[in-house]
């Protein structure tokens, strides 16, 4: 294995028989085993591969996202190179000592206290304890859970074992930190922490494997993508490149998904709408707009009867259906003399919705000239808004910021220019000035 590498992967696969239990080894498990198989019949002879034919090198000190749907096998990709299953084929070499957070607590036992856990795990890693001791109080303060260090793991909520065990598996130092989607469970404070832990030790040297469905959290850590679908890696490429294509991969199943149906429409449906795309800015159909990212939404529609000065508009609404906006069309000075029978679509373009990730929906309609609907559905059409780095900060909004954001430019003066009345002062203090500016 090179130096330079520290995670060399080679046709790696694994395969699971369906309908059968993993051996853990242990005499209960196997006679319950031989007790049931007479009467499973062919339920073990299902096999489902997990991974097939996976190959791909992380030079040292890389940190490179792992996305991909559930069940696309991201997860056995991470429990191989921990060590916690074993492949079918393939080769696997992995230099340098490996902490891993896969799941909630991984590793604790439960009868012990936080402390105690603290000093297993840094063992189970290979630490001596005078090492645990120098890093003890980093742990314990990252954390946050001071004050139920020495109480017993199992009276822990999920999201401080989460804590205590992101704390542990960061500030031992490994060579390779594996963490997988974990992170969703603590909240959006003790997440800045961990990817600031996690860019901490990018910059020590350190590699970092880290499974996400949070696409903004990807972009702002990882240099690297590799998305696997059906156990496969389907790309391999720099982060925002992966994260194009896969979001992309779901607007093709939208494009074709069923047609809109408004159960309690108003007007007489001369025109009606049958469906929604999305697109990026380069015109690549995709699942949704982004925050603050240019994109274009097409709204298809079949005309059976000619429909003079149509108007056409939507209502956008929150998840919770506050209306955020009504618009249309005439708003702009856009005039539609007529329209035909037959089938058609219109485009509205966004440089960018001011919209913090989250689930929205739309209604639509038209009227005619003289403001009599010809078509207003109030079942809507619901998309959601992906995460993105808008301020270009590295710090992702979520629902906790509000409905909107606001692109804005913030100054910080100070010394001579704070205050008029020291003009005079012959000896002004030093100027300082901060400034900072998004979207």
């Amino acid at each position: 294995m090179s130096a330079d590498y520290s995670i060399e992967i080679d046709g790696l696969a694994k395969r699971y028989r369906l309908g059968a239990a993993q051996r853990s080894g242990h005499l209960r498990e196997r006679l319950v085993e031989l007790a049931t198989r007479s009467w499973r019949g062919n339920a073990d002879a299902q096999w489902v591969w997990a991974l097939k034919n996976v190959s791909f090198s992380v030079p040292r000190g890389e940190v490179v996202g792992i996305i991909g749907r559930n069940g696309a096998g991201k997860s056995t990709l991470l429990k191989i190179l921990s060590r916690i299953t074993y492949p079918t084929a393939g080769r696997i070499n992995v230099n340098g000592r490996v902490a891993s957070l896969l799941e909630v607590g991984t590793g604790f036992h439960e009868e012990l206290t936080g402390r105690e856990n603290v000093y297993l795990n840094g063992s189970i890693l290979g630490m001596r304890r005078r090492e645990i001791d120098r890093r003890f109080d980093a742990i314990v303060d990252f954390s946050g859970v001071e004050k139920f260090i020495d109480t017993p793991i199992k009276r822990y909520s999920s999201g401080m074992r989460l804590r205590l065990g992101f704390a542990v598996a960061a500030h031992l130092e490994p060579d390779i930190l594996i963490v997988d989607e974990v992170l969703a469970v603590g909240d959006a404070g003790f997440q800045k922490k961990c990817i600031a832990a996690m860019e901490g030790l990018r910059g020590g040297g350190r590699t970092v494997l880290f499974v996400s469905h949070n696409m903004a959290a990807v972009e702002n850590l990882c240099s690297r993508g590799v998305w696997i679908e059906g156990g496969v890696v389907k790309m391999d490429a720099p982060a925002t490149d992966v994260i194009k294509s896969y979001l992309s991969s779901y607007g093709g199943e939208e494009v074709t998904g069923p047609e809109l149906n408004f159960d309690n429409r108003l007007g007489g449906g001369e025109i009606r709408f049958t469906r929604i795309e999305y697109r990026d800015a380069a015109g690549d159909v995709c699942a949704g707009p982004r925050s603050g990212e240019p994109f274009t939404m097409r709204l298809h529609f079949t005309c059976r009867k000619r429909v003079t000065h149509p108007s056409f508009g939507f209502r956008l609404f929150t998840g919770m259906g506050t209306l955020i906006t009504e618009t249309a069309g005439k708003h702009f000075g856009v005039v539609v003399p007529a329209v035909e029978p037959g089938e058609g679509h219109l485009d509205v373009q966004f440089d960018g919705l001011n919209l913090i990730p989250g689930k929205y929906s739309l209604s639509l309609w038209v009227t005619e000239d003289s403001g009599t609907p010809v078509y207003d559905g109030d079942v809507r059409a619901a998309f959601e808004i992906e995460q993105a780095d808008v301020y270009g900060s590295g710090s992702a909004l979520d629902s906790r910021h509000g409905i909107v954001y606001f692109p804005q430019s913030w100054s910080i003066i100070q010394g001579r220019e704070a205050s008029q009345d020291r003009e005079a002062d012959t000896t002004p203090p030093a100027e300082q000035r901060h400034t900072g500016s998004g979207g």
